[in-house]
């Protein structure tokens, strides 16, 4: 067999191998954009005396609505995407090249674990593997999806990507779930321990998405938005001057978003912690991480949610406004006995290294350490307003005070007084200069373009 008919032939083989993983590569891709690297890298597996054509991962690069990145793509079918020794080293290099490039990762993710059979050699592929990953954080964005089962080491992979896509199908596992379900005493189908809806503490679920060409249309929106990718400002056609008479009416934390942002020009990212929301978009043109609080009462799981959203936001250059609609520390044993202090402070850290614009806008209630954490001038924001209607206080009510100092012999009377709603009025903050100004909700998106076309960076 000459030299080129036989390189057809292995071509065919590993092609063959991987064409299910393939499509999946070409459904999120520019077409015909996708370079192979390492295509002809894979080993025989001693355990199950085959070869692994692929070595069941399939790298490259290519390009989404003309934006380059590198693909990491797991092939469940070649030893059910098991990782190996080898497997690793064409991901490291995929990942060395998109540091060297600066170029964006995508991670599509499909395995049931190590192959069986190389001991500690794989571990030490994975920690390489896995520690490159960890340096490109904050370096490059990186994006992973949940195509399938994803279960061992390989879920680390989620952890690492700043946005994480389910699809339906998905499943993300430390261990099997067969495992972990048994081990906690109960029969659930892997969904229940792995899928996007059970895991609504742990940060990993950004989006969930039907079809790889939603996932494919949310990168693309990403890109559009972030200055690594994109120019930090934009002409978009956006009317600067727009006003929202109707926040004046009812402003809830949806109709904020909609006034605030461009049209179609935002994102919201995270399934965890519903009362705290992260939206990346356009303001006039101008891109900004935003966090939109709901009612929020603190905890660890949402205070970690938006801790991790203000480091991307300080990786990335992006301006970060924050929309107060929260309280202090919710008030029960779980939330004392969990990190959430920590996690406070550790929010307090990231904040002090944002280098842009930083905006606080008080639109209902900033309470207690609501207030210290978004919206107090001492914490570093450039530029605070509120809206006529918001609520700047110590305790959230009279009888919230009245429980805070009790057994202090507090005058209940005169506690009722000093907290009552009418001395809770934005104005008495403003008084003592912690608020730039008090605006009508209407006007809120004509401030903001203001305030970010003078400090942006």
């Amino acid at each position: 067999m000459d030299k080129i008919t036989l390189l057809q032939s292995r071509r065919a083989a590993v092609i063959a191998a991987g064409s299910e993983i393939r499509r999946s590569v070409a459904a999120l891709t520019d077409a015909d954009s996708f370079v192979e690297l390492s295509g002809f890298s894979y080993s025989k597996n001693e355990f199950y005396d085959a070869g692994a054509e692929g070595e069941g991962v399939v790298t490259g690069f290519a390009s989404m609505d003309g934006y380059p990145v590198y693909i990491v793509a797991q092939n469940p079918a070649v030893l059910s995407g098991g990782v190996s020794r080898a497997n690793c080293e064409k991901i490291l290099r995929c990942l060395t090249l998109a540091e060297k490039n600066s170029t964006p990762v995508v991670y599509i993710l499909g395995s049931l674990g190590v192959q069986i059979g190389e001991g500690v050699t794989v571990l030490e592929g994975l920690a390489g593997v896995l520690s490159k990953a960890s340096r490109l954080h904050g370096v490059v964005p990186q994006f992973a999806v949940v195509a399938g089962e994803v279960y061992g080491q390989s879920a680390l992979f989620a952890a690492a990507a700043d946005f994480t896509f389910f699809m339906k199908e998905g499943v993300l596992a430390a261990n099997s779930p067969l495992v972990i379900s048994a081990k906690s005493g109960k029969n659930l189908p892997k969904e229940k321990v792995g899928g996007a809806g059970a895991l609504g503490k742990t940060n990993l679920v950004s989006f969930e998405e039907e079809s790889l060409s939603a996932v494919r249309e949310k990168i693309v929106k990403i890109f559009d938005i972030l200055p690594f990718c994109n120019a930090a400002v934009v002409e978009n056609g956006a009317d600067l001057n727009a006003s929202a008479p109707a926040l004046n009416e009812n402003c809830t934390a949806d109709a904020l978003i909609d006034a605030v942002f461009d049209e179609n020009s935002y994102v919201e990212l995270g399934k965890s912690a519903p009362e705290v929301r992260c939206v990346l978009g356009r303001i006039g043109g101008i891109s900004v991480a935003a966090v939109v609080f709901d009612g929020a009462e603190l905890n660890e799981v949402n205070l970690a949610k938006v801790c991790e959203f203000v480091e991307f936001a300080g990786y990335y250059g992006l301006p970060f406004v924050s929309f107060a609609d929260t309280l202090g520390l919710k008030a029960d044993l779980c939330t004392n006995d969990s990190l959430a202090l920590k996690a406070a402070f550790k929010y307090m850290e990231k904040f002090e290294l944002l280098e842009n614009a930083k905006i606080s806008v008080v639109y209902k209630k900033a309470v207690g350490l609501g207030y210290t954490l978004f919206a107090a001038k001492s914490q570093g924001f450039d530029y605070v307003y509120a809206f006529a209607n918001a609520k700047i206080a110590l305790f959230d009510d009279a009888q919230g005070a009245e429980i805070e100092f009790a057994g202090q012999k507090a005058d209940s009377a005169k506690l009722a007084q000093k907290y009552a709603d009418e001395n809770a009025d934005p104005i008495n903050a403003a008084k003592n200069g912690y608020v730039d100004n008090i605006i009508e909700p209407q006007f809120v998106r004509q401030y903001l373009i203001a305030s970010l076309q003078m400090l942006l960076k």
